[in-house]
């Protein structure tokens, strides 16, 4: 396995949860990675991404100020940070590596479940 997501679980509206993703140290010291995630019964999105080096972020508007991606060099693992979550970031988050465009990298991870309860 290449890309291992753990993290995820049960949590209240306004609540926080780290998610964290393991990485081969191949995939995580050449590329860039991100996360992305899907809600029941909706298409897969975006969520963020951060460079190689760390040095770059960016993220969905739907997130941005709530969520924070940041990787940890010396242990070759991604996080999410979320905080303020509310119900409609309920889904299964995949943790992704090397960008190709914004919505096609090559390596998946499988998926961690985060529900939010109003």
């Amino acid at each position: 396995v290449q890309l291992q997501a753990s993290g995820g679980g049960l949590v209240q509206a306004g609540g926080s949860l780290r998610l964290s993703c393991a990485a081969s140290r191949r995939i995580f010291s050449s590329f860039a990675m991100g996360w992305f995630r899907q809600a029941p019964g909706k298409e897969r999105e975006f969520v963020a991404a951060i460079s190689s080096g760390g040095g770059v972020t960016n993220y969905a508007d739907s997130v941005k100020g709530r969520f924070t991606i940041s990787r940890d060099h010396a242990k070759s693992t991604l996080f999410l940070q979320m905080s303020s979550l509310k119900p409609e970031d309920t889904a299964v988050y995949y943790c992704v590596g090397d960008q190709r465009t914004k919505e096609t990298w090559t390596f998946w991870g499988q998926g961690t479940l985060v529900t939010v309860s109003s």
